[in-house]
């Protein structure tokens, strides 16, 4: 099938809630895509930032392939190899704690804020969750009512009530939020979907002052900034702290559904049998993909990798800025990056797009850029030039 007969048959079946464009993609190999007309293209995007190693990865393919050889479904009311490795994987490297495994990020924040409630309620009774304003947590209604974006809650109100929204990076609204009814704050290192939003570097390391003041869990939602995308394996490692719980999804199975939660041991306990479950959490087939990603994070330097050609790309980008009026600020960490216009992105997507270039548009006026870890510097450069021209055309259609 060709890309106009995908879409057609797409067009007649689907819900239309993507707004998709009138594309079909067939395979991908490392950063690029190929439609099913055969078109390349540069992959900046990495489908929402979950093919960070790039597509067609050989150590997630390998691991995909011999595991479904074996085994694709066993209940986790039973023990897996997979499931039991993995775990002991994200748990060496977040410290003393357990695992609860979701498949997606959604699933994996909804289990976050199910164990801050049971933790509060043994407590005294605590549920309220703190959140901020411009987060995005994810789409089931417990994760959308800590959402802080009203354009997701248009048409599904009332939310489900015990969550208090304050302001980003701002600790004093925090403290005045806290009362003796909350039991946790929850927030993401960069707020990727509100606009790659970066607070100030010791807005962690304050929030976890605030916590421990207050007798708080710490949520952290790692679900975009994971798995290595901002330099290190988790964005809160930047901070020097640890929360109490974090949620990890996106990258985490390399392309295959999967998220977790992580909780300090203590705060897991109240997880009795029965409490909370998943009927595809802890999948052999997504556990054996996941593991191929921490072995290629690992063995490959790619965490490096994505520390200094991301930090190349931004400083770029600050360079074409200085010559494009309409940038306001380009800003990120690692391979997440958002270039601030004085305009809608979307018609730079689009420019773009035309030259064969995937990046997005969020929060209205930013371009955001989510590159694939493997990225090489001749295939950062091959994106900043089409980048740079868009820009250029862009402004220069504004100014006409």
């Amino acid at each position: 099938m060709n890309n106009a007969e995908i879409v057609e048959l797409a067009h007649a079946n689907l819900v239309n809630n993507y707004g998709c464009m009138p594309l079909a993609f067939v395979r991908g190999h490392g950063a690029y895509l190929y439609d099913a007309d055969g078109n390349r293209y540069l992959d900046f995007f990495c489908g929402l930032a979950v093919t960070s190693l790039g597509h067609g990865h050989p150590r997630i393919v390998a691991a995909i392939k011999q595991q479904a050889e074996k085994l694709t479904h066993a209940s986790n009311v039973f023990h897996t190899e997979p499931m039991a490795r993995l775990a002991a994987r994200i748990v060496g490297a977040f410290g003393d704690g357990r695992v609860f495994f979701a498949n997606s990020g959604a699933e994996a924040n909804e289990a976050a804020l199910k164990l801050a409630r049971r933790w509060g309620h043994a407590k005294g009774g605590r549920f309220e969750i703190i959140s901020t304003l411009g987060s995005f947590h994810g789409r089931t209604f417990g994760t959308l009512s800590a959402t802080g974006q009203e354009k997701y809650h248009e048409g599904f109100q009332p939310l489900v009530p015990g969550f208090k929204l304050v302001p980003y990076d701002d600790i004093g609204a925090i403290e005045r939020a806290i009362d003796p009814k909350t039991a946790a704050i929850m927030v993401e290192p960069i707020q990727g979907e509100g606009g790659v939003v970066m607070p100030r570097p010791d807005y962690l390391a304050r929030l976890r002052q605030v916590c421990d003041r207050a007798q708080l869990l710490l949520i952290v939602d790692e679900v975009q900034t994971g798995m290595g995308r901002t330099g290190k394996l988790f964005g809160y490692q930047h901070s020097g702290i640890k929360p109490d719980i974090i949620t990890l999804a996106k990258a985490l199975g390399g392309g295959i559904p999967i998220g977790a939660m992580v909780a300090r041991s203590e705060v897991a306990a109240v997880m009795t049998p029965g409490t909370h479950g998943s009927t595809f959490g802890g999948n052999p087939v997504a556990c054996a993909a996941a593991l191929g990603v921490f072995d290629a994070l690992e063995q490959d330097g790619l965490i490096a990798n994505a520390a200094e050609i991301g930090q190349y790309l931004i400083t770029r980008l600050r360079e074409i800025a200085r010559e494009c009026p309409d940038v306001r600020d380009v800003r990120g960490q690692g391979m997440i990056i958002g270039i601030a216009l004085k305009h809608a992105a979307k018609p730079v997507v689009d420019a773009c797009f035309r030259e064969r270039l995937i990046v997005n548009g969020t929060a209205d006026t930013i371009l955001r850029l989510l590159p694939p870890l493997i990225l090489t510097k001749e295939e950062a450069e091959a994106g900043l030039g089409i980048i740079e021209r868009a820009l250029r055309a862009e402004a220069g259609t504004a100014g006409a």
